[in-house]
């Protein structure tokens, strides 16, 4: 009996464990963006790209249809050229959140 404790113990610490790890790392990834405010205006544009691309993730799932399409926009300077739009948008907010680093 006490093995059969021991056992269901063990089993639940463990579980318990792994739901933890699991949330930070859920927690780690998930907040790409703690700030707006970056120190430059380097940092900005890099955190602006890296927005548009986990919103994209986000918006599609499928790794194989994100593959795709990349085959498809890499040829195609107009969807690059939408692409371009997106991080611009998302820059122009982080400038502004900056005080355009003034």
């Amino acid at each position: 009996m006490k093995k059969i404790f021991a056992v269901i113990a063990l089993l639940a610490a463990s579980t318990l464990s792994g739901h933890v790890l699991a949330d930070e790392h859920a927690k780690k990834s998930a907040d790409y963006m703690p700030s707006l405010i970056t120190a430059t205006p380097l940092e900005g544009r890099t955190l602006a790209i890296t927005i548009v691309r986990k919103t994209i993730g986000t918006i599609q799932t499928d790794g194989k249809a994100k593959h795709r399409v990349r085959k498809i926009y890499a040829e195609d300077p107009m969807m690059l050229m939408r692409a371009a739009e997106l991080v611009n948008l998302e820059f122009k907010i982080i400038a502004e959140a900056n005080n355009y680093w003034r």
